[in-house]
């Protein structure tokens, strides 16, 4: 290329995107652009895709058409154009008809010079009609990688823009550009588009500033959520999730705990999203809680952390996602939480899809949890996974930073070499572990197998073993999957080597993600309360009951005392916060517990966890109001379960509810026709006299003369007069 060109290269770049060098590649990729060739650009978030398509827009002669999948980064990137003095618009559905109009008249008087559409909006006839009076540079494919259907985020209209710059505006040249592409995603992506001609530029995956993690996801996950966010305030974060409903569920509950939270998902109208989107980008909010909608390119540099608050469908998602954490290449935090109901959940829906996509899905959510179980370095295990080598510690994930127990594996690697071997590499991860174990199906016995040496070699190791060994030998080079044969097994050279001639070779034992013996921490255990403060308080609600003549339980229910063994209030406030608690019960017996817990925090160096008091989402607080009122008005129960159309069982759970809130609540009106004097007195004085108020316990203890919603009102009227 030209000197005068190089020059003028360099020359808009600081003058119109202020920097005074290329990153990486971008130079090469630019002049490969202004030469009218195909492009394909596979660059991770953060790495400046693009100036890659934007210097060479506003360079060459005529107009660029990007396609972008999201109006809400058009709009950010439209903006940040036109305050550079760049001209740029977008065309998308939300405009109306007038400024669609005006915004054509300005692209065909030649003004100009980037033009950002969806999709859908290329696809139409009158668009296609009004571009073909258009003299065009280039089509620019953001977000490539949702042409595939083996991508994360599949959309079938990038289908069509093959047929769209070559049929329709005269084979225009194509740059496509991506930040996660596996191996088979890029094959995806070049055939679809028709451009396998295109000169291709692949950056490093590696992120070298994130610290993987994944953690066993708690019971009590929304308090171990705010937690963490806790842990690291006032920085920017992301929390995602993979349904709507946890989405808005999971804003409303970090707001409640005084985190400025916003949701942003699809089921959002598209001015909700664009106004929650940019008041993050403003840092009026510190997280943005969301589904894999957002976040698609967004250019914020400071994110600091992306937690997945559930387990993501592949690991091009994850990756893409926590790729939004440290664009200013500063250290930053991309945590997983895990627990193995999410797998099952999700492969749970996975069937209820087309077969054609059950299998592909199949193959991306094994590897997802591939992934998370084993205990190789995690960014060895993702740079793997992008056709990318790497060493095998980083020393910047959990993996390495806490590593899994290692054992000698030149057995097992032999037994699976020999087992792929001998079915000649035509056979999958699935099959290959049948052979191992000798599971006798009907796709062995078709196929002979059952006779191969090696068959039932591997029987008295579980499945996941035999997985794990797998995965570890393709991660170390031993074993390749053909992704055109049916992802089937081959021996790489360095496989055929080992066979040859074996040596000692050590492999990891996988991640356990269960709630068990291994998962305690010093004080506090996997039922995420600190047990010895709990047994420390259990004591202490003896005394006070004795003290006031009343049952244990009516003082503080158990549940109540789990949640103070693992927040330890310190004051009549925090106390208050605890379910089961009100103000006037907290007020009632709380001066002891305040001061145990004050001097258990101190005696043993407690950093105290009132950040954690999760203040749930009063979601039902009109309810809970109207039956108190309807109670106070001495509303038949009958007729109030009838107004809210629900059982009276169901009206009973309420109200129970609201009485173990601390919430006196006066039933007699009721009770008192329904049962005698005498009736009520025995129950009462059962109560009085038990250890705890389950009600299985007291129907056995009172007799087949009281039915089971007797007992619960007699329940409810006994604790609102003895305990709050």
């Amino acid at each position: 290329m030209p000197e005068k060109l190089t020059k003028e290269l360099y020359k808009n770049l600081k003058e119109i995107f202020g920097y005074d060098n290329f990153r990486e590649d971008q130079e090469t990729i630019i002049k490969n652009i202004l030469q009218g060739k195909n492009t394909f650009v596979i660059m991770p978030t953060g790495g400046g895709k693009s100036l890659c398509y934007q210097l060479p827009a506003i360079m060459q002669e005529g107009l660029a058409i990007i396609i972008s999948p999201l109006i809400a980064l058009m709009k950010d990137q439209v903006d940040q154009l036109r305050s550079k003095g760049i001209k740029a618009a977008l065309l998308n559905s939300t405009l109306s008809q007038k400024v669609i109009n005006e915004t054509k008249q300005e692209v065909l008087s030649g003004n100009i010079k980037m033009l950002y559409v969806a999709p859908e909006t290329l696809n139409k006839e009158d668009n296609l009609a009004f571009l073909k009076q258009t003299k065009l540079s280039f089509i620019a494919v953001d977000e490539a990688h949702c042409i595939s259907d083996w991508g994360h985020d599949f959309r079938p209209e990038y289908r069509n823009i093959r047929y769209v710059a070559n049929q329709q505006l005269g084979r225009v040249p194509i740059i496509a550009l991506t930040a996660t592409a596996t191996p088979r995603v890029q094959l995806d992506i070049l055939s679809n588009l028709d451009i396998n001609d295109a000169t291709v530029f692949q950056s490093s995956f590696n992120r070298p500033n994130l610290y993987y993690e994944i953690r066993y996801k708690e019971e009590q996950a929304d308090k171990q959520l705010i937690k963490l966010i806790k842990e690291q305030p006032q920085i920017m974060g992301i929390v995602y999730c993979q349904s709507r409903k946890q989405v808005d569920e999971l804003a409303a509950l970090l707001n409640l705990n005084d985190i400025k939270a916003a949701p942003y998902h699809a089921g959002l109208d598209a001015n909700a999203r664009i106004k929650n989107q940019e008041a993050f980008l403003q840092k009026q909010y510190n997280v943005i809680v969301a589904t894999i909608a957002f976040g698609m390119g967004i250019d914020t540099p400071d994110v600091r952390f992306v937690i997945h608050y559930d387990m993501p469908k592949s690991l091009e998602a994850y990756y893409q996602e926590t790729g939004r954490a440290g664009r200013d290449s500063l250290p930053s935090t991309c945590l997983m939480l895990y627990s193995p109901e999410d797998f099952i959940r999700l492969e749970r829906l996975n069937k209820t899809k087309p077969n054609g996509e059950r299998e592909k899905s199949k193959v991306l959510l094994e590897e997802m949890k591939g992934y998370i179980t084993s205990g190789v370095c995690r960014r060895k295990q993702l740079l793997y996974y992008f056709g990318e080598s790497f060493a095998d510690h980083c020393n910047n994930c959990d993996n390495c930073k806490n590593p899994t127990e290692g054992y000698a594996a030149q057995e097992y690697l032999q037994i699976v070499l020999d087992a792929v071997q001998q079915t000649q590499g035509l056979f999958d991860t699935d099959h290959i572990v049948s052979v191992i174990q000798g599971v006798n199906n009907p796709n062995i016995e078709s196929h002979q197998h059952q006779k191969l040496p090696t068959f039932g070699q591997g029987n008295k190791q579980n499945e996941s073993f035999w997985r794990s060994v797998i995965r570890q030998a393709l991660i170390h080079d031993y074993l390749i999957k053909d992704i055109q044969k049916n992802e089937a097994l081959e021996l790489t050279k360095k496989g055929q080597d080992f066979l040859k001639k074996k040596y000692e070779i050590n492999f990891v034992k996988d991640n356990i993600y269960e709630p068990t013996e291994s998962n305690k921490k010093t004080m506090t255990t996997n039922k995420g309360y600190d047990e010895n403060l709990f047994h420390l308080l259990k004591k202490l609600r003896e005394k006070v009951a004795k003290e006031k003549g009343i049952p244990a339980y009516t003082v503080l229910q158990d549940s109540s005392l789990e949640e103070l063994a693992l927040v330890y209030p310190t004051t009549l406030e925090e106390l208050a916060q605890i379910g089961g608690l009100s103000m006037s019960k907290a007020v009632k017996f709380g001066q002891p517990f305040i001061q145990a817990i004050k001097k258990y925090v101190e005696d043993n160096d407690i950093i105290t966890s009132s950040d954690i008091v999760v203040k749930s989402k009063a979601s039902r607080s009109k309810d809970k109001v109207y039956i108190i009122q309807q109670i106070d008005r001495k509303t038949d129960l009958e007729e109030i379960a009838m107004a809210k159309s629900q059982t009276m069982d169901e009206l009973i759970d309420e109200i129970e509810a609201i009485c173990y809130s601390g919430v006196k609540l006066n039933l007699n009106y009721y009770i008192d026709n329904i049962l005698s004097k005498d009736e009520q007195q025995e129950i009462y004085d059962y109560f009085m006299q038990a250890k705890e108020d389950n009600i299985k316990q007291a129907y056995k203890a009172l007799g087949d003369h009281y039915n089971e919603e007797d007992i619960r009102l007699m329940r409810i009227k006994f604790l609102s007069e003895v305990a709050n």
